[in-house]
């Protein structure tokens, strides 16, 4: 008979530099419980397994696996299980000018605080993308990367359930700014460049850089930076430079961040390259 295995509260918190500070958890709950408390931005939570209540605006509400909590600046919760065996998410503490700037990037216009009228969404889907997003927070070294899949996540909430979400507006005239955009990448691949950097450099929003850019290329800055990295760690390898001298030179953190993007990129990994290279 195999014994059943009691899983255990843990508790990783911690806040990014690149995004002011934002407040980011990752935690399993059993037996504690949060009293009735406010953040001073907006509280998003992304429950990956178990089962949530909480008590807000007079209610309560039930979170399952798969769903998305957002509460609102200064509004008062709680927060238990509701099984034995606790549950599992991941939270976002965005301040209210990070919410107010990605709607107002949507139609870039002056943008309202968002507002969302049910607590709890109800969207696998929109689970699947946050986690992948605080993940991306937590791992990558990319100033670049952070951002765009910050903001870009913000905006997609937005649009989709705030109650007052703002339109999107096309793009399609940036031609001239994405090509300038493309030839700053190339030339200062080695650098830890930011979103906020390009943007300013062609006058345009981070979020309309990023969704022209993409629909331009193919790819969004962030992943286009790291293709040209790759390229010239290539040209690298092939002259018979050590991997991690290779990754440091082309402006990867390290040897491993190096071959993830490799293999991904070209199905070898940065030593079949190099081997494949040798006489």
């Amino acid at each position: 008979m195999s014994r059943r295995v009691t899983p255990k509260e843990r508790v990783k918190f911690w806040r990014d530099p690149v995004l002011r500070g934002l407040e980011m958890l990752h935690a399993t709950y059993i037996t504690y419980s949060f009293s009735r408390h406010a953040h001073e931005g907006f509280g998003i939570a992304i429950v990956e397994s178990g089962v949530m209540e909480f008590d807000y605006r007079g209610a309560s509400h039930i979170a399952p696996a798969g769903s998305v909590v957002i509460t609102h600046p200064g509004e008062m919760h709680t927060g238990h299980a509701v099984l034995e065996t606790g549950w599992t998410y991941r939270t976002l503490l965005p301040a209210v000018d990070w919410l107010q700037q990605a709607a107002t990037e949507l139609n870039e216009h002056s943008g309202t605080l968002p507002y969302f009228s049910s607590p709890v969404i109800h969207d696998k889907r929109l689970n699947h993308q946050l986690i992948n997003l605080h993940r991306t927070l937590e791992k990558s070294p990319s100033s670049i990367e952070r951002e765009s899949y910050f903001l870009w996540a913000m905006t997609q909430l937005i649009h989709r359930y705030a109650s007052n979400g703002p339109q999107l507006q096309s793009v399609g005239k940036e031609n001239q700014a994405v090509q300038q955009v493309r030839d700053y990448l190339t030339c200062h691949y080695t650098r830890n460049i930011s979103l906020n950097e390009l943007a300013s450099l062609v006058n345009l929003s981070p979020f309309r850089l990023l969704r022209a850019f993409k629909q331009q290329v193919g790819l969004p800055p962030h992943a286009y930076l790291n293709h040209v990295r790759v390229h010239q760690a290539k040209q690298l390898l092939a002259l018979g430079y050590p991997i991690a001298a290779a990754a440091l030179a082309t402006g990867f953190a390290d040897q491993s961040h190096l071959h993830r993007h490799f293999k991904k990129m070209l199905g070898v990994t940065p030593g079949q390259y190099a081997r494949g290279c040798q006489p």
